[in-house]
C-alpha cells in the first residue's frame, strides 16, 4: 500500500508504467487500489489511526497499546485491544521500553531505616516522597539530575541540576519540593544510601524541616523502583530525540520543559486512571475542598 500511495502522490512528475517497473507493482493492482471504495470498517480504522497517532506522537512516540487504550476510553472511544494493537503494529507506531539494569547493592550502612520496604505508596500529597540522582552527557561534562517524587499524584515535586553530584544538588531539590508544598510536616523521603542523601549536611536539612529520612540499599533498583521508572521515561525521550546538548544550561532547559510540561501536565499515567499528576492532584483538591 505505500508503494502505492508513493505512485499516486508522483504520477504528475513520473508515468506510472515507470514507477511501477521501478517499484515492482502490477499496474492493475496499482488500478485496482486506486478505484478501490473503502469500506465502512476500513473508514473507521482510518479515524481511529487519527486518534491513535495524535495519543502516540503527543506521548513523545513513548505510549504503547496499554496506554494507547487508556487515553482511548478516556476521550469516550472503546475500541478493542487487538484492533488498537493491530493498527499500532501496521503503521509502525511502537511502545518505548527500556532494559533493566541489575547491580550488586551495598551492604546497609545509612543512619536511618528503610519506611517504606518496597511499598511505593501514599493515600496523600506530601505524605511519602522518593528522591535520586541521574546524569546526562553534554559537550562540557556531565549534568547531573537530582529529583523528588510524590507517591500520591506521582508527579516531580522538586528537582535541581549540577555539575556535581553532591549534597548541596540534593538540598536544593529539597528546598523547591519544600516550597512548592508548603512545607508539609513529618513527609517520609526516601533515597539510596548515596553520599549526597547520608552526608551531615543533607540530614540537617531535613532535620530542621521536619522530613523523616528512609533509605532503601544503593544501587538495588528493587528499593527505589519508584524513581527508576521516571529515569527509564526520560532517558527513552533522551535517546528517540537523538539529544546531545552542547552546554549544560541547554541541557537544565530541556530538563525543565520535559520535568514541567510534559511529565508532570501531559503525561498520563496507568496507576492515576489515565490522568496526569497535575490533573489528578486538582481532582483530588476538588474532593476534598472544605
Amino acid at each position: 500500500m505505500t508503494r502505492f500511495r508513493f505512485v499516486a502522490d508522483h504520477h504528475s512528475e513520473f508515468s506510472i508504467e515507470r514507477m511501477c517497473g521501478l517499484l515492482d507493482v502490477p499496474r492493475s493492482s496499482f488500478y485496482a487500489w486506486k478505484t478501490h471504495v473503502p469500506s465502512k470498517r476500513e473508514l473507521d480504522d482510518r479515524d481511529l489511526l487519527k486518534l491513535i497517532t495524535d495519543i502516540y506522537v503527543r506521548s513523545r512516540r513513548t505510549y504503547g497499546v496499554p496506554r494507547v487504550l487508556g487515553q482511548l476510553h478516556l476521550a469516550g472511544h472503546r475500541p478493542a485491544k487487538s484492533r488498537v494493537a493491530r493498527l499500532m503494529k501496521r503503521n509502525g507506531l511502537v511502545g518505548a521500553t527500556t532494559v533493566k539494569k541489575w547491580r550488586l547493592a551495598r551492604p546497609d550502612v545509612g543512619p536511618s531505616p528503610d519506611l517504606f520496604n518496597r511499598a511505593f505508596t501514599a493515600t496523600e500529597p506530601n505524605q511519602a516522597w522518593v528522591a535520586d540522582m541521574t546524569e546526562f552527557p553534554t559537550s562540557e561534562g556531565k549534568l547531573h539530575l537530582a529529583a523528588i517524587r510524590d507517591l500520591f499524584h506521582r508527579g516531580i515535586v522538586g528537582w535541581a541540576t549540577s555539575g556535581h553530584p553532591d549534597s548541596s544538588l540534593a538540598v536544593e531539590a529539597l528546598t523547591m519540593a519544600m516550597i512548592r508544598t508548603g512545607h508539609p510536616g513529618k513527609v517520609v523521603h526516601h533515597s539510596d544510601k548515596g553520599s549526597a542523601y547520608t552526608s551531615l549536611h543533607f540530614a540537617s536539612v531535613t532535620g530542621n524541616s521536619n522530613v523523616r529520612l528512609s533509605f532503601g540499599s544503593t544501587g538495588d533498583a528493587y528499593d527505589n523502583a519508584a524513581m527508576e521508572t521516571v529515569w527509564a521515561r526520560l532517558e527513552i525521550a533522551w535517546i528517540r530525540g537523538s539529544i546531545y546538548f552542547p552546554t549544560r544550561a541547554q541541557a537544565h532547559d530541556y530538563l525543565f520543559e520535559f520535568i514541567e510540561v510534559f511529565y508532570n501536565r501531559q503525561r498520563h499515567q496507568a496507576r492515576l486512571g489515565h490522568l496526569t499528576p497535575a490533573d489528578y492532584m486538582q481532582a483530588w483538591q476538588h474532593h476534598h475542598q472544605p
